[in-house]
């Protein structure tokens, strides 16, 4: 990290130094309604209101009368100083972000500048982070249910992240078959990302993927659009855009984008919901952990080679080899399952 230290106000501990407080604020998608509570008065008891000069428009009714310190997009680390400076003053410091603050908000840079200057929790300036639904929740509550089953978030920004590393990552979860959620996909200068995080994708998944495209969720100029992955980066997609791009069991109907949670694989649902043949209620589906190792056991001893079956399965043969040679069995209970 850079040196920043000259920039930051100095720690003291003096006697009769009254000290405030760091409140880092998640907002949510940026209408009232769908902010918490907390969030809410936090903002209420702040002295200061810091934030990027968007997010302090969303919250424009909230903040009558108090200093207000605006920040453009690249001033993360300036919007941390101005806070630490103004809660080693003895003020209470609203620092905003839209969404929630640990998701690429502003809880990392602030805990960055912290150390940096030498902050501890024993510290007299209090931190507080205050949570808030992220862009992901927001933009699947908007279009269904399509983060059900595992799904992670990438960022296609490569401001600050080498664009290897992030190909990396997207290959990896393409091809784990992760619903994703791309953070940041396009602005007015980055533009090719979203096409290189297609072409990536359709390595692994199927052209016709369904993909939900929801812009400015919650806000005046909300859009959604559903598309696949093969006419994704035609799409109007820019840096107020989340796309979700899902698994391949997920499935769009009447308008609606869902991911299966996979209850199907073990319960007959045209049957009353009864467990399926070779299935038990309460315990591990028959190809988990216990029966896909059994199997794997059985298909090694018929003369199936370690190559084989890590191509059968997709997996890393050297994890295959080290699987096949521990022989300790797992107990009972770490099979229960609450499906």
């Amino acid at each position: 990290m850079m040196n920043i230290a000259s920039e930051l106000p100095a720690t003291s501990t003096q006697a009769g130094t009254q000290f405030g407080k760091i409140m880092l604020v998640g907002i949510g998608p940026g209408s009232v309604e769908h902010m918490t509570q907390r969030a809410r008065d936090a903002i209420a008891e702040s002295d200061v209101v810091i934030g990027y000069v968007t997010y302090i428009k969303l919250v424009a009714d909230l903040i009558e009368g108090k200093e207000i310190i605006r920040k453009s997009m690249t001033e993360e680390l300036d919007r941390a100083i101005s806070a630490l400076d103004a809660a080693r003053a003895g003020k209470k410091v609203a620092l905003i972000s839209s969404g929630d603050a640990g998701v690429y908000g502003m809880a990392g840079p602030t805990y960055e500048v912290l150390f940096q200057a030498g902050w501890t929790p024993d510290d007299p300036v209090q931190i507080e982070i205050v949570p808030g639904a992220s862009a992901l929740n927001s933009c699947a509550a908007l279009v269904g249910a399509p983060l059900t089953h595992d799904f992670c978030a990438i960022s296609l920004s490569d401001l600050l992240t080498p664009w290897p590393t992030i190909a990396r990552r997207l290959d990896a979860a393409a091809l784990a078959d992760f619903v994703v959620a791309l953070y940041n996909p396009k602005s007015g200068r980055r533009t090719r990302q979203i096409v290189e995080a297609q072409r990536l994708f359709l390595r692994h998944r199927a052209a016709d993927t369904p993909v939900a495209i929801v812009k400015s969720a919650y806000r005046r100029r909300e859009n959604i659009v559903f598309t696949t992955l093969d006419r994704m980066a035609d799409a109007d997609i820019g840096m107020l855009s989340t796309v979700l791009i899902g698994n391949s069991n997920t499935f769009v109907r009447h308008g609606v984008m869902v991911t299966p949670r996979g209850y199907a694989n073990k319960y007959d649902l045209e049957e009353g919901g009864a467990a399926r043949e070779g299935e038990r209620a309460g315990r591990s589906l028959s190809t988990g952990l216990l029966g896909w190792l059994d199997g794997l056991r059985q298909d090694h001893a018929e003369g199936a080679s370690i190559e084989t079956l890590a191509a059968r399965h997709r997996l890393p043969a050297d994890y295959i080899r080290a699987t096949l040679d521990d022989t300790s069995e797992a107990p009972l209970a770490a099979v229960e399952d609450e499906a």
